[in-house]
């Protein structure tokens, strides 16, 4: 008979690797195990809970989308003409031609605004994604603080970044894929690229989760797993030990040696109708997937809001700036137009997508536990730049807009204002930090929780919860 093993004799790693299974609990970004890394002091139905946040990367105008002007000069208010929804006052783009009829079920914040004058993409993503205003270099960002403190259940990543953003350093806030101070574990999976995107008809899961070995080899690997359980079963002392980690081995066996979480990324499994009711289009297909993340269980999915090119034009910029229509000052063509870079292309396409979500969501039972947010790093200056030539505008870091729906919110309410320009906040400032505490409120996150790692502590991001939006 085999002596048993001692504690020291077998570490968790091992156990882990005799399965060949070490590299997915502990290599495959987004993926943290919670027997590995137990949180307790969250609001009862937290685990429920899940995030959809829409980066509309590049800084849609505010003035053009959800913050219209119509009363003011042409030189501000711009061409578009704004269409009336079910919310008295709330009048957004005609281009949306979806989400007016779906207006009682998001709301808007029109006063976000950035602490100090911040009008560079590098920091103002940030500063936004890690929820603090003047965040220090090693900030964490939201989907990375979510995965530290409600590590998953499932076999599937807790954090998912779709289609990462690219362009660094112009565009991309810089602990995107480091998990900052908590470590590179907390960083997200990505998904998609501009050459391989969710609505393209060869789209993949990524390599991160095609099984480690072959069938046979897995098979050979389980059983001497089961002799190392058989050895150690008689030794009471160490029975807790192998049993804490028992659920743990047995998930990572299961995402290692099967279809398992590559099958959330078979879009081929949605039918044609649906795929069609989000669009052809990588943002349109981009929230789809996410709505299949988080009905398998994932925490927090970030979806990059890149459109794609426009119809009959290549390239149409890097996934990171469909939104950053600064016209023909830097050749971006016309912003108003129906170009890769103009609010014709990319708003129906949000439109399309964006009230696709929402309906699928509310239609399977999920809008109430899963929050939607959509928004860029920051705004657009009021007055239109080069406007006898291909026109724009300019980053704005005063003020700009953002949608929020599900997770609690209630519909059809608008917080905040801006001036009679769009210029300067007028009503209820909303930083980035109180949308953050916002948002951890939305997913059961209580205020203070503290975020640790190798004795260091720090809390959540610290803000004003806007409790106004809350049913």
């Amino acid at each position: 008979m085999y002596p048993p093993l001692t504690a020291t004799q077998i570490s968790r790693r091992k156990l882990l690797l005799a399965g060949g299974i070490g590299a997915l609990t502990m290599g495959v970004p987004g993926t943290v195990a919670a027997s590995m890394n137990p949180e307790k002091g969250l609001k009862k139905g937290s685990n429920e809970r899940s995030c959809i946040f829409v980066l509309l990367c590049g800084g849609p105008s505010h003035i053009d989308t959800w913050d219209m002007k119509p009363d003011a000069p042409d030189e501000i208010r711009g061409p578009l003409k704004p269409a009336k929804t079910k919310v008295p006052g709330m009048l957004i783009s005609d281009l949306h031609t979806r989400l007016p009829a779906l207006s009682d079920q998001f709301s808007l914040i029109r006063s976000m605004t950035h602490v100090g004058n911040i009008s560079n993409h590098f920091d103002a993503m940030h500063h936004l994604l890690s929820g603090t205003a003047n965040a220090p270099a090693d900030s964490p960002y939201l989907g990375s603080m979510v995965a530290r403190v409600r590590p998953t259940e499932k076999n599937i990543p807790n954090y998912v970044w779709l289609i990462r953003c690219v362009g660094d350093p112009v565009f991309c806030a810089p602990n995107i894929g480091s998990g900052g101070f908590l470590g590179s574990q907390y960083t997200p999976l990505f998904i998609g690229s501009a050459a391989n995107h969710a609505a393209m008809p060869n789209f993949k899961a990524p390599d991160e989760l095609q099984p480690i070995v072959d069938s046979d080899r897995m098979q050979d690997r389980k059983q001497i797993l089961a002799e190392l359980d058989l050895r150690n079963s008689s030794n009471s002392s160490h029975s807790g030990t192998f049993k804490d980690w028992d659920s743990l081995r047995q998930r990572a066996v299961e995402l290692a040696s099967g279809s398992g979480a590559r099958d959330v990324f078979d879009l081929k499994r949605e039918p044609d109708k649906v795929r069609d009711r989000y669009g052809m289009h990588p943002l349109g297909q981009n929230l789809l997937l996410a709505r299949r993340l988080v009905e398998a269980g994932v925490s927090f999915v970030t979806v990059n809001g890149w459109t794609g090119p426009a119809p009959g034009q290549k390239g149409g910029g890097p996934p990171a700036s469909s939104w950053d229509m600064h016209g023909s000052e830097m050749g971006m063509g016309n912003a108003f137009g129906d170009g890769s870079y103009g609010l014709k292309w990319c708003t129906p396409c949000l439109d399309q997508g964006l009230s696709a979500l929402i309906e699928d969501l509310k239609d399977r039972g999920l809008l109430e536990k899963t929050l939607v947010v959509v928004m860029g790093e920051f705004g657009r200056t009021p007055k239109i730049n080069q406007p006898d030539k291909m026109p724009g505008r300019q980053h704005w870091p005063n003020c700009w807009s953002a949608l929020l729906a599900g997770g609690g919110i209630r519909g059809g309410a608008i917080y905040g204002a801006t001036d009679k320009i769009g210029a300067y906040v007028k009503d209820k400032p909303v930083r980035v930090q109180d949308l953050a505490a916002t948002i951890f409120h939305s997913m059961g996150i209580p205020e203070g929780f503290k975020l640790g790692r190798d004795g260091f502590t720090r809390p959540i991001p610290s803000g004003n919860i806007l409790t106004e939006l809350f049913a």
